[in-house]
């Protein structure tokens, strides 16, 4: 049997991976810490609770199971970048940067330092070698009818190197939730009631501006609101308590529902106005990874969506320079948000992305 170290969440979806692979592969067991042990780290992403939970599973079934200590790594790699971002008026998602830097980079390295040849996660993902390419694909996740999975999260998996996608084992990628949860069930597993993961881990609450201004002891500086044209209209607590499209919580009333349109970091000022505001055809993005192609055409079309929930949606996509692309949406989309992340799919294919400029 190949070998294969299974990252172990502690959470339903990687314990019913390990019973659809168990004998398929000789399995090690793999768990994260991502938070400091002394903390009160409930809810989050490689607790105390969630390394325990991985334990007894890995005991049920008799495989072995690691601990990899890595809060200094996701410090550095996933919330020092986040803090950043939100410094610099973006509004960034984390779990990109941590299933291309710790998942599949970090701990596939520990991986290969045990001899395994592949690792396994519960990502609602697919991957096929693609022979007339040469290269490894990654899918959206599908029911076995061709039924999109609203679980799928290819999204959060585009940034994947070739090295990493040919690694990968994604064993439920044609399942649904609720077919999960009752596997977990008919074997008794501990989790099979266990909620899933938050958005942003290490943020439970939320209330990211506040983690920012706690985590560097310093209070976000008040700034001017702007209309649309310009004018000052308004005083707010700090630009990065805010992000594009948000509606409630901007703390002055103005008459009638404003939505934040724009924030300027370097001024810090942030730009409020109607709904309409929020619509575009148009978005450039950096910071490029390509899945599909070494290197993709000048100009081609597809579609794609700016964030983790939304449904695709048609463009044209134009290669500006090596590392810059201009996408064309056939209709104008709301609330494109600098630091978010476009994703390209050609049908269930992931072709690549990058970062919203």
């Amino acid at each position: 049997m190949d070998k294969l170290m299974l990252a172990m969440s502690g959470g339903v979806d990687s314990s019913v991976a390990l019973l659809l692979l168990k004998e398929k592969y000789d399995i090690i067991g793999g768990t994260l810490r991502l938070v400091n042990k002394s903390g009160d780290d409930t809810g989050m992403c490689g607790s105390s609770k969630d390394i325990e939970d991985a334990r007894k599973i890995a005991e049920k079934y008799g495989i072995p199971h690691h601990v990899f200590s890595m809060e200094e790594l996701f410090e550095k790699e996933v919330i020092d970048s986040f803090t950043k971002s939100y410094l610099n008026g973006m509004t960034p998602n984390p779990c990109i940067e941590c299933n291309e830097k710790i998942k599949f980079g970090a701990l596939l390295k520990r991986a290969r330092e045990l001899g395994c040849e592949y690792i396994a996660t519960g990502h609602y993902a697919r991957t096929v070698f693609d022979e007339k390419s040469g290269r490894y694909l990654l899918l959206k996740s599908v029911f076995g009818d061709g039924t999109p999975n609203p679980k799928d999260q290819s999204y959060v998996l585009y940034r994947l190197s070739q090295q990493q996608l040919k690694s990968a084992v994604f064993p439920l990628g044609g399942m649904d939730k609720s077919e999960i949860r009752e596997i977990a069930k008919n074997e008794g597993l501990i989790n099979s009631d266990k909620s899933d993961s938050q958005d942003i881990c290490f943020v439970t609450d939320g209330k990211y501006g506040e983690f920012i201004t706690d985590r560097l002891k310093n209070p976000s500086p008040e700034g001017n609101f702007l209309d649309t044209n310009g004018n000052i209209i308004g005083r707010h607590k700090g630009q990065l308590y805010y992000t594009v499209g948000q509606r409630r919580g901007i703390g002055v009333g103005f008459g009638r529902p404003v939505y934040v349109i724009s924030k300027n970091a370097a001024e810090n000022t942030v730009t409020l106005g109607d709904n309409e505001f929020l619509f575009t055809d148009t978005l450039y993005a950096n910071n490029l990874n390509w899945i599909a192609f070494d290197t993709p055409p000048r100009e081609f079309t597809c579609k794609a969506k700016t964030r983790y929930k939304q449904t695709e949606q048609p463009c044209t996509v134009y290669l500006t320079d090596n590392d810059r692309i201009r996408v064309v949406f056939e209709e104008k989309i709301r609330a494109v948000t600098p630091g978010q992340h476009v994703v390209l799919y050609d049908g269930d294919v992931v072709l690549g992305g990058g970062v919203i400029e």
